[in-house]
């Protein structure tokens, strides 16, 4: 299990340097700048829960295991966040988006989170 969680945590701070760089080409910024804080190893670390839940979902269409990753990734980014903002570490703010709750998380960010779950499960199930 230690080691599925640095792999997610791992490959959850590169998917989002990539992402994060994506977001700034889209801006005309095409020095592809991506960014991340040590604040998300563990919260991607914890992707590795998904490799247990696999066997029990592996039979299940991938759009609806993508449907039930997504919503476990925003019930555990709302609480995280929650926590983290309660601090004032959160190193996300969405407050702006029109599909934000509390500035935690973003709803238009399901596809996002599903292809993630689905890519740590690819991940996970070699």
């Amino acid at each position: 299990m230690r080691r599925n969680f640095f792999i997610c945590g791992l490959t959850g701070w590169c998917l989002e340097i990539l992402f994060t760089s994506i977001g700034n080409c889209s801006r005309h910024d095409l020095r592809l700048i991506g960014q991340t804080s040590v604040w998300m190893f563990p919260i991607y670390g914890m992707a590795c829960i998904i490799k247990p839940l696999y066997r029990y979902f592996k039979k299940i269409p991938a759009l609806f295991r993508g449907f039930i990753y997504s919503t476990g990734i925003f019930c555990f980014e709302y609480l995280s966040g929650s926590l983290l903002k309660k601090h004032h570490l959160c190193p996300w703010d969405y407050s702006n988006a029109p599909t934000n709750i509390n500035g935690v998380i973003r709803l238009d960010y399901a596809p996002v989170w599903m292809a993630a779950g689905l890519i740590f499960e690819k991940i996970l199930s070699k």
